[in-house]
């Protein structure tokens, strides 16, 4: 729904527990108990008409009978009665409820969202166990121990989950800003506490089980805000579902399968892991070791077994081992006895004593090109492990962003243990724990680079999307889902994609002949039918036709041979093409399908009869650029191959990437689009070419930009309007923006960008400078006043930002024109474009804070109609203020 009044909900000042008993065992009684014992600083309030007093405090009959309106209502009573009583906390003033009851069926569930509406109160659950934020004390939930307060918060949709983190991490001395139980989610999401926790100043990494998404758009736009604020980590249940199925088209197979799911965390920037091993394991690596941006590991062990199999563990995951300089190797040799490795990993011998540890610790610390370090200890007889821990922690506690430890063993090891414990260093039961754990966070690091990547400008020339949606109605017109090679190759056209040229022909082995005789020798026939999708399954692809008695007698033989294996099928005749001659070219897979819950997927891997054989492709989010195109064919393993090897040389890798980027434009453009292959798509060092294509539609729209997970850039919203005698464009930005708007910024005065960004700068991180130009416009919008060159590129004179808040409340606007432009009236027809577009997306404020020696602004403010807001006076701005919807209300 939103995040108003989550604050409620998770920093209450007063809390009142509808349902408190003393009954033994009962959730009113386990919840009242927790909440009391906590340590929580405000006001508990018991309600219970059945009670007069519990633990010498007085208990209310009803809500209405509290002396004071609780932030925070906790219902533990019997499904029938949670809509009332929703309805009565809501009429009082309280904002919030967690509702734990169980067995709320539809109509019971609705009726307690339509008496929470009209109060906008939030409600945690229904069948939840509840929240516990340890720095207030509070444990509203029937866990069955308290959280340590920390900087991680985990949001679970399994209540029973919460409570195993809860024992491992206390277990551990890793604390949470807060742990959240979602229950049913009736109201409250993935999505409301993504972005609630995004701006949360006491949490510094977010942890997710998730079992399901609903709302796949807001799920994307939240968890994308939220990863580039912090670390977000997911396991999901449900890996090994039955996604896949028949389908018309190999990628169709994929929709609704796990895969797609594992394409939209990465797109958002967060990590997935696998079990909820690895989400405990993540848990302490985000708690000790999230600082580290090492790519390479340093192995230090006493034991040369336990260094083997950390190197193999590290091998696996394609994890390098540093190499050691000649200085380092020159201390370690002078600290370690001649029959140390001499290599890394580093063995320091068994008999090691606490000094050896100590003097390679520091002879690697002092290298910074030794990467991470990965400090392992298996016990023996001859040191004492805890000794050689105190030893070691002095120097660690200087390097705990580059340390991992591992104490091999058990009781031996525990006191050592908990001395790297108390020191925050991160720590791992083995050593593949360990290695996996460096590479969870290398994996998170590059989904994170994802976020920031500049993408280069495509070269596809503008889509003929009236040409492809002719050639789509035409088929659904004939009552056919399946579009024929012809057709499928049409829609490819237009937009850009080269295709092989091909003819239809009649049913008759002499018109094939005829035709091959025209288009030239060696030939290429195939079977045309509305029935038949995979023509190879039924032998109706030939290759390679010499002559056209060669071309006959195939004719006649797939006509036969079809007929065997699927007579219902009706034949329209083949398909005849002239084979293509490219013996350098790889053969690829690209694919396009709709999901059931994330809506258009992409799909690209290594083509051919044996895609599903060979199982390597890859999936992601429309809408692509070239960055994210590069990205999606880095993860298969056909990438090595498209990268040249010994006689082969690099297929011309723009040409793939741009093939990609109009599929994911095709997915926008045509909402009847249902399943797409082209297979195989060559690609070699002189560009690509599909030589055969699969497209099904249907009457239902599944795909269209609409149903993008991730809203696409809104082509649509530009405009072309004169200034000063000269055409300028207005447009929202995009990512491939960025070296313009740096120059743009390199153009600004030192004043004016301290007027616009309230700071003296001079200069812009080249992450701020990704996040201006990368927006979700979904929730902002920035347009870029542009103006032509006489060389034909452009330059930007202006631009004009509004970021919405989720709930499309209020949107702050900032706007800055090139300082020699100012006073012209470009600032006046940027600030008018963002008007008309927030009142049109039905945002009902506009608002912004002007320096109050902003003079020019402030009167550009009040010329369109903002006024300021003498009560949201902030030091020395003013924030001004345009409604926006007359006919709304403008309490948020």
């Amino acid at each position: 729904m939103s995040i108003r009044n989550l604050d409620r909900l998770l920093e209450p000042r007063s809390i009142a527990v509808i349902g408190a008993s003393d009954r033994a065992g009962s959730v009113g009684a386990t919840v009242w108990h927790n909440l009391r014992a906590g340590g929580f600083r405000g006001p508990i309030y018991a309600v219970n008409p059945k009670h007069r007093s519990l633990d010498g405090e007085t208990v209310f009959a009803r809500p209405a009978d509290l002396p004071q309106v609780p932030d925070l209502a906790v219902v533990c009573t019997p499904s029938a009665t949670v809509p009332g009583l929703v309805a009565e906390v809501g009429g009082l003033g309280t904002r919030a409820a967690i509702v734990m009851s169980a067995g709320l069926d539809a109509a019971t569930k609705q009726a307690m969202l339509d008496a929470a509406r009209p109060h906008l109160l939030r409600v945690l659950g229904p069948n939840c166990l509840g929240l516990l934020s340890p720095h207030l004390g509070l444990n509203a939930s029937f866990a069955h121990t308290e959280a340590l307060p920390g900087d991680v918060a985990f949001v679970s949709q399994s209540g029973a989950l919460v409570t195993a983190m809860l024992d491992w991490a206390k277990s551990r001395r890793i604390g949470f800003s807060h742990m959240v139980s979602l229950g049913e989610r009736a109201d409250v999401d993935f999505g409301d506490l993504l972005d609630h926790l995004a701006s949360d100043a006491r949490t510094r990494s977010i942890l997710l089980y998730i079992e399901s998404i609903e709302e796949p758009r807001k799920f994307m736009s939240a968890a994308r805000a939220a990863a580039r604020n912090k670390p977000v980590i997911v396991v999901k249940a449900g890996r090994a579902g039955n996604g896949l199925k028949a389908a018309a088209s190999h990628t169709g197979a994929l929709a609704g399968s796990d895969v797609v799911f594992d394409a939209a965390i990465r797109r958002a920037g967060m990590l997935r892991v696998d079990t909820m091993q690895e989400l405990f394991t993540a848990t302490q690596t985000l708690a000790r070791f999230s600082s580290n941006r090492d790519e390479t590991l340093t192995i230090i062990t006493n034991g040369g077994g336990a260094g083997v199999m950390a190197a193999d563990a590290a091998a696996f995951a394609g994890i390098g081992l540093a190499e050691l300089s000649a200085g380092t190797r020159d201390k370690l040799g002078a600290a370690l006895p001649n029959t140390w490795s001499h290599a890394n990993p580093i063995d320091i011998i068994g008999d090691a004593p606490v000094q050896r540890y100590t003097d390679t610790l520091q002879a690697l610390l002092d290298d910074r090109d030794s990467g991470a370090l990965l400090f392992m200890h298996s016990p023996t007889a001859i040191v004492r492990s805890d000794d050689i821990a105190r030893a070691c922690v002095p120097l660690l506690r200087q390097a705990t962003g580059r340390v991992m430890a591992c104490w091999l063993g058990d009781s031996a090891v525990a006191d050592a243990r908990r001395i790297f414990e108390d020191a925050g260093i991160a720590q791992y039961a083995t050593p593949e724990e360990a290695v996996r754990a460096f590479g969870m966070l290398r994996t998170y690091r590059r989904n994170q680079a994802l976020l920031t990547e500049a993408p280069t400008a495509t070269e596809n020339p503008p889509a003929d999307v009236a040409t492809a949606r002719a050639v789509i109605d035409r088929a659904l017109a004939d009552g056919r889902e399946m579009l024929d090679e012809l057709e499928a190759k049409a829609v490819l056209r237009a937009y850009g994609i080269p295709v092989v040229p091909t003819v239809e022909v009649g049913p008759t082995a002499d018109a094939a002949a005829a035709a091959a005789r025209e288009g030239g020798f060696p030939a290429v026939l195939k079977i045309l039918s509305p029935d038949i999708s995979h023509k190879s399954d039924v032998g109706g692809v030939r290759l390679n036709l010499h002559d056209e008695d060669a071309v006959r007698h195939a004719a006649l033989q797939m006509l036969e041979r079809v007929h065997t294996l699927r007579p219902e099928a009706r034949i329209r005749g083949f398909t005849v093409q002239a084979m293509v001659k490219r013996p350098l070219a790889q053969e690829l897979i690209v694919g396009a399908s709709v999901d059931p819950v994330f809506g258009p997927v992409l799909l690209f891997g290594q083509g051919g009869i044996a895609v599903e054989v060979l199982a390597d492709r890859a999936i992601a989010l429309p809408p692509l650029n070239r960055a994210l195109a590069s990205e999606l064919v880095s993860r298969t393993r056909v990438a090595k191959l498209l990268a040249g090897y010994r006689d082969r040389p690099p297929a011309h890798l723009d040409s793939v990437h741009d093939v990609l980027v109009a599929v994911s434009q095709m997915l926008a453009d045509l909402p009847l689009l249902a399943e797409l292959d082209i297979n195989p798509l060559w690609a070699d060092h002189e560009g690509v070419i599909a030589l055969d294509a699969r497209l099904r539609v249907s009457r239902d729209p599944g795909a269209g930009a609409g149903r993008f997970a991730i809203l696409p850039y809104p082509a649509e919203l530009a405009e072309t309007v004169q200034w000063r005698g000269r055409a300028l464009l207005l447009r929202p930005i995009r990512p491939e923006d960025e070296a313009q708007h740096l120059a743009f910024i390199g153009l600004l005065t030192p004043e004016d960008l301290r007027l616009r960004f309230f700071s003296s700068r001079r200069t812009l991180p080249r992450s701020e400078l990704a996040r201006l130009v990368q927006i979700d416009y979904a929730r902002e919008m920035a347009f870029v006043a542009l103006a032509a060159l006489p060389d034909g590129s452009s330059e930007t004179l202006g631009v004009v930002r509004a970021v919405a808040d989720p709930d499309n409340v209020d949107a702050e606007f900032a706007i800055i024109v090139r300082s020699d432009l100012k006073g012209q009236g470009l600032g006046q027809l940027l600030l008018a474009k963002m008007i008309r577009h927030l009142k049109a997306r039905g945002t009902q404020r506009m608002v912004g804070d002007v320096l109050h020696e902003n003079h020019a602004m402030r009167e550009l403010a009040r010329a369109h109609g903002l006024h300021a807001d003498e009560t949201q006076l902030n030091g020395d701005s003013l924030r001004y203020v345009l409604p926006l919807q007359s006919d709304r209300s403008e309490n948020p």
